[in-house]
């Protein structure tokens, strides 16, 4: 996702890193906002091989406690060309529309549906489409966002939200329960040990 792809931590979970303020050597806190290259996502072009490349590092999206969040996924003609099921742990998102082609807000954002979204944590990004969701990030801890088939994580399709503890104890993370495992394997990733 912005042509960055996940890597799972091998020494500590990302939760106890988050927990303890021990980010350093875990994760870094600099996804990018925006792809870095701008193209046209659907077209033949997209196809290009240089185009399939992705960094791979352990880059965290990091959030407010209660910051709404607006997120387009735009599916691309890179690599697989199907639909996406996107699905996102500890938070629930509304979708406000949906298309096909490359995403234009100026065409797009009159069709949101700010009434009575779908309220979902699991949506199908279509093929040659995109989705655009919103969220609030009222949920403080280390939640992973992923496509469904697993295969499509190691092209990518996978990402962390860092969510901030809010300002009481009520909206803050409590502590990792004692008996957490201080490394948990993650779908693809052959690295580690139990």
């Amino acid at each position: 996702m912005n042509n960055a792809s996940f890597v799972a931590p091998t020494a500590i979970s990302l939760l106890e890193a988050h927990f303890s303020n021990a980010s350093a050597g875990v994760y870094t806190r600099d996804f990018p906002d925006t792809p870095p290259v701008v193209f046209d996502y659907t077209g033949d072009e997209s196809d290009n091989a240089t185009m399939q490349f992705t960094t791979k590092s352990t880059k965290v999206k990091t959030l407010r406690y209660n910051e709404t969040v607006e997120m387009v996924l735009q599916n691309t003609r890179l690599i697989a060309k199907e639909s996406h099921p996107m699905h996102i742990h500890g938070l629930n998102f509304f979708v406000l529309a949906q298309g096909f082609g490359n995403y234009d807000e100026a065409t797009a954002a009159p069709l949101f549906n700010l009434v009575n979204p779908q309220e979902r944590n699991t949506i199908a990004v279509p093929t040659g489409g995109w989705a655009v969701i919103r969220f609030v990030a009222n949920n403080p801890g280390m939640w992973y966002m992923h496509c469904h088939f697993e295969a499509h994580i190691e092209f990518g399709l996978a990402m962390v939200f860092e969510v901030l503890d809010g300002p009481t104890q009520e909206t803050s993370l409590p502590p990792p329960p004692a008996d957490l495992p201080r490394y948990i394997k993650i779908m693809g990733d052959n690295n580690g040990s139990p």
